[in-house]
């Protein structure tokens, strides 16, 4: 049976940067010190005006590209994950494509997954490897969920950031991609949504509302059920670990090192706490960058291996909008 690995990881960061102290000059009833104890974020990235997804994601590339010295020519598939895509139509992979001067003979396509986004994507990438579809496969995240954001919305402006990861799978490397443990709940669809601008409600509704503590919701730009979403991570991330282990046919005590999606810290304690997980196992990686959706993950690796942290099983899990989940296990061979 053919396996696939992970043979390079590099990620993109926009230039501008938003820090806690500038944002609570907008919202002045927060302080610096209790978004940064409870939200685990002191400043992230924002993607200038004239600033895209494909340039986000051709700029990881090229990052990939020089920190492995990866030939572009070497490229056979483009996945790229978002859910800010340049326009309904072409794809964002097509765009990248001829960015990054990968051959024509290449296969591109985008997928819309948001913080699920990585895990799915190495699915797909090792089904592509294995099946002899392809024998390199650029795996892409890139999202601009501030261009989703409301200004007047201080939670998600809080939280999000902007950020693209490039990753090389391929039928050898340094990490074997494991066996996967995948989730869908649709029924949860409205409780992280931007609603307006598809093909369903097309027309922007004008609908701004604000509750007694301030929140905003509008139809037009990024809306976040906070409790909602965070009773069905609660719900969901334990029995998914679980069943990740089971399928990997490993328990506990075996992984290493466990890479959630960086949702924030305050959730992520909860799920470390509740699934009993050392915290010398569990990595954080959002201070400097905040939730950047489907790039937490491929940056924390990215971070994790300056650290020398990435050895034995890594467990991966990511979980969020949709709602959608999703894990598996890196079985690191050697050092990144």
């Amino acid at each position: 049976m053919h396996k696939a690995y992970i043979k390079g990881i590099s990620y993109y960061l926009p230039e501008k940067v938003l820090t806690n102290e500038e944002l609570v000059k907008d919202f002045p009833e927060w302080s610096v010190e209790r978004v940064a104890s409870k939200i685990g974020i002191a400043e992230r990235r924002v993607a200038g005006k004239e600033e895209s997804t494909s340039d986000l994601a051709a700029a990881a590339a090229r990052e990939l590209f020089k920190e492995y010295n990866i030939d572009p020519k070497s490229i056979d598939y483009i996945l790229l994950c978002t859910q800010s895509p340049d326009y309904f139509l072409p794809t964002t992979a097509c765009l990248v494509q001829k960015m990054l001067d990968i051959p024509t003979t290449a296969g591109a396509l985008d997928f819309n997954m948001g913080c699920s986004g990585f895990v799915y994507g190495l699915s797909l990438a090792k089904g592509l490897i294995c099946g002899e579809i392809a024998r390199n496969v650029l795996l892409i995240t890139s999202e601009i969920y501030t261009k989703h954001i409301h200004p007047k919305d201080k939670i998600n402006r809080t939280i999000f950031g902007d950020a693209a990861a490039a990753c090389l799978i391929s039928g050898d490397g340094f990490a074997e991609i494991g066996n996967f443990s995948l989730g869908t709940d649709g029924t949860g669809a409205e409780n992280l949504m931007v609603k307006t601008g598809g093909i369903k409600y097309p027309e922007k509704q004008n609908d701004l509302t604000t509750d007694e503590s301030g929140n905003i919701k509008s139809s037009d730009h990024l809306f976040m059920n906070g409790t909602k979403i965070f009773n069905f991570t609660l719900e969901k991330v334990p029995i998914l670990v679980e069943e990740t282990l089971k399928s990997n046919g490993l328990i506990k005590s075996d992984i290493s090192l466990y890479v959630f999606h960086q949702a924030n810290k305050y959730m992520l304690n909860f799920l470390r706490k509740k699934i009993i997980i050392e915290e010398e196992k569990f990595y954080y990686c959002m201070e400097k960058v905040g939730n950047t959706v489907s790039s937490t993950i491929p940056i924390a690796l990215a971070e994790a291996a300056k650290e020398n942290k990435l050895n034995g099983n890594v467990l991966l899990a990511g979980f969020g909008v949709g709602y959608s989940w999703a894990g598996t296990i890196l079985k690191f061979q050697n050092k990144p």
